[in-house]
């Protein structure tokens, strides 16, 4: 049986999906306040450059993969206007549930679909721009996941994954301290879900570093492949082009 990681623990891999879901559905109603409480507000700078990278134009067609509660599906929609397209994907009904519920408040009528990253329902050479943010280390089939991810890009389309990476060394006995003090506190008074936030840092911890995620990306077929480190490396902007 094929074992695989969530968070430091082992799993059978047939069952990490499972208990993603299970994570997810438990904070997808406090998701986005706990995100503005744990980055202090940066995961919106972090977006934002995401946006400015991708270089989408009007008229583009974008697929965000794991968009949660939609902060960049959002904003791609006021990118490409009435003549692109987004859609909003996500393996978890819960969050995608939030995240329609969102685009409709904002009058943005965009298409959202259930699926799984690594069985992605769209065809072959579609898409502009993929992007995928703080979902990739979730997924249990990572190189399957990218790998589908560089097959629904059109030629010379790009991929931007945003993801909690490695830490600048300095700063690491600090960051061990927010994250596995600080964070589940913060998990359990705001989202009453301390375990949640324990395997979001644990999840980190065992996620690809900027180097061997950049190789994955790069045995995935992606070329040019590069990544932007954002605050000393607590999240790093990776973007590959399929050529």
């Amino acid at each position: 049986m094929s074992e695989t990681h969530f968070g430091f623990e082992t799993v059978p891999e047939h069952e990490k999906a499972q208990r993603v879901r299970g994570v997810f559905s438990s904070v997808a109603g406090k998701y986005d306040i706990m995100n503005d409480l744990m980055s202090m507000g940066l995961h919106r700078l972090w977006k934002a450059f995401t946006l400015q990278v991708s270089g989408v134009r009007a008229g583009d067609r974008v697929l965000d993969v794991a968009g949660g509660t939609a902060d960049l599906s959002s904003a791609f929609a006021k990118r490409v206007g009435a003549t692109g397209e987004v859609w909003l994907t996500d393996i978890n009904n819960a969050m995608l549930t939030r995240g329609r519920d969102r685009l409709l408040d904002e009058g943005a009528l965009i298409p959202t679909a259930q699926c799984d990253a690594e069985k992605l329902p769209f065809p072959a050479d579609y898409f502009d721009v993929v992007t995928v943010a703080f979902g990739l280390r979730n997924m249990t089939h990572k190189e399957v996941a990218l790998a589908e991810m560089r097959r629904v890009l059109r030629p010379g389309g790009r991929l931007l994954v945003l993801e909690f990476s490695k830490v600048w060394e300095p700063l690491a006995p600090a960051y061990d301290l927010y994250s596995f003090k600080l964070l589940p506190w913060l998990g359990e008074k705001i989202a009453a879900d301390a375990d949640s936030y324990r395997y979001l840092a644990e999840s980190i911890r065992m996620h690809p570093d900027q180097e061997t995620l950049k190789a994955m990306m790069e045995q995935a077929g992606l070329e040019r492949v590069e990544f932007f480190n954002l605050t000393a490396g607590v999240v790093a902007l990776h973007r590959g082009y399929k050529l």
